[in-house]
């Protein structure tokens, strides 16, 4: 989810909507037919929008089936009856249906009252406010799955896998995904502070982060040299099919020979868009993806008939690519034979549908597993590339908080990342060791005079922001990642 959490995926499209329209209630005879219903409700396997037209709903409208749930029923009674004071009976509905969905132990499968639902479904419109990173909840923390593109979480250097431990101060550990959207989330131009963990260490890294308005642009398009294109694309929402062939006629207009298609720190999104992707790269009637469902039996969603890209391609991934990201990657790399380029993927292999209440509240659960073209279910494992590319180790120095003003004299681990920053830039600071001595000194005043910054010889404030905006433009510069998916794109066209 985001903040937008992996939760953007592909479950959109397998959305099953209310076959009939609901009757408002009082609060309690509503409270009781929503228990009713969930108490009586076997199953439901959520196919139809991807793999046919039909919608296979079984039903049982016996609730002596499950005989247990009438402590449900029972706890309500005896609290209504006996609790000190007056229960308020929509909050119980809520704390029951969370409960519930908690126990299932999947971060994503989530119960969502009307204020949340509101915010997811702006999620997969076309744009909203906060910080854009998406986030998931797992083993009782949120970890960042990957930062949009040109988002304040990119900017700033917030990374896959990074764990947001508070925000504005406040402990988000065993929050759900949701809990802490709603914490993150904000008004453009709203600041938000933000602690989080970063691999095994278990120093906290403070960030404070303006919120704006995340992008809504989803594919972006250049041309390499040899005229191979590099197409990244950041998410699948509704009008990213489009936009990729907007993208791959303009590509093709400037005599595109090769292509690296880029899905690295893309969290997932819409099946329907994933599938209808991998089309333009697999041959009609090959697998893209089997969804598999409770009791083993799977589809296979085939490519479909239409344009096609012949030219000679590879896929960027990284731990940050997730869900439709990973189905791509999987259904072009095994039913196309494209060279899969990067890091491990995140492993997401769920979908997910949504189901709207009639109280404005929206139920998201799990259905179903994917697996790829060969059969493979990636599930928290992700999928290896066939070429491992590392990131330079620069790529994954942490933020430096831009409020903190560092200075001769100063010894710290943040003196050290910011010593390691300047000398992948190329300055001299001496030895990496964590002290600001003279030569850190002669650095910072050298890059604040290259970079018609006020010379002070302290780091803090816009020199420390203009640091990383240096270091952000090295990383996309070098990216050694899409440097090898060019080379092996470029021999192959040969």
């Amino acid at each position: 989810m985001d903040e937008k959490k992996s939760q953007n995926e592909e479950q959109h499209e397998n959305e099953v909507k209310p076959a009939k329209k609901y009757v408002r209630m009082k609060p309690f005879t509503l409270i009781m037919l929503i228990i009713v219903l969930i108490i009586s409700t076997s199953g439901i396997t959520i196919l139809a929008l991807t793999f046919g037209e039909g919608k296979m709903v079984e039903v049982r409208t016996n609730s002596s089936t499950h005989p247990q749930f009438q402590k449900v029923l029972d706890v309500y009674d005896e609290l209504d009856k006996k609790y000190f004071k007056e229960v308020d009976e929509e909050k119980l509905a809520e704390g029951a249906m969370e409960g519930m969905i908690n126990a299932l132990g999947d971060p994503y499968s989530t119960y969502m009252p009307k204020e949340e639902a509101k915010q997811f479904n702006e999620q997969i419109s076309s744009s909203f406010e906060g910080i854009g990173a998406e986030i998931q909840e797992k083993d009782g923390q949120i970890v960042v799955v990957s930062p949009i593109k040109n988002s304040p979480a990119e900017k700033a250097g917030i990374k896959p896998n990074d764990i947001i431990k508070t925000v504005d101060g406040k402990s988000i550990v065993g929050k759900t995904a949701d809990q802490a959207v709603k914490l993150i989330r904000g008004e453009k131009g709203t600041k938000v502070k933000i602690e989080f963990q970063r691999g095994d260490s278990k120093n906290l890294h403070k960030i404070t982060l303006v919120r704006d308005e995340i992008p809504v642009e989803t594919v972006y398009a250049s041309m390499m040299k040899n005229k191979v294109a590099h197409i990244q694309i950041t998410s699948f929402s509704e009008d990213t099919y489009k936009e990729l062939l907007e993208k791959l006629d303009e590509m093709e207009a400037k005599g595109m020979k090769g292509l690296v298609l880029d899905v690295r720190q893309n969290p997932g999104g819409r099946l329907d868009v994933a599938i209808n992707i991998a089309s333009l790269f697999v041959a009609t009637g090959k697998p893209v993806v089997q969804v598999e469902d409770r009791d083993g039996e799977k589809n296979v969603a085939s490519a479909q008939d239409g344009r096609k890209v012949t030219v000679p391609m590879t896929i960027l991934v990284d731990g940050g690519s997730a869900s439709a990201s990973e189905i791509l990657a999987g259904a072009v790399n095994e039913s196309a034979n494209v060279k899969i380029i990067g890091e491990k993927t995140f492993g997401k292999g769920t979908v997910q549908t949504v189901e709207d209440l009639s109280d404005g509240a929206t139920l998201k659960y799990t259905t179903a597993k994917w697996l790829t073209p060969d059969g493979n279910w990636i599930h928290e494992k992700g999928i290896k590339p066939n070429v491992k590319v590392k990131y330079p180790s620069y790529a994954n120095l942490p933020y430096i908080d831009t409020t903190k003003t560092l200075k001769q004299g100063d010894v710290s681990d943040t003196v050290k990342v910011a010593e390691k920053m300047f000398e992948a830039l190329g300055y001299t600071v001496g030895t990496v060791d964590g002290l600001y001595d003279y030569n850190t000194l002669l650095a910072v005043q050298a890059f604040q005079q290259e970079h018609d910054l006020n010379v002070t010889g302290t780091l803090t404030g816009e020199t420390t922001t203009e640091l990383m905006n240096q270091l952000r433009k090295k990383i996309k510069k070098d990216d050694p990642q899409l440097k090898k998916a060019h080379s092996i794109v470029v021999k192959e066209a040969k």
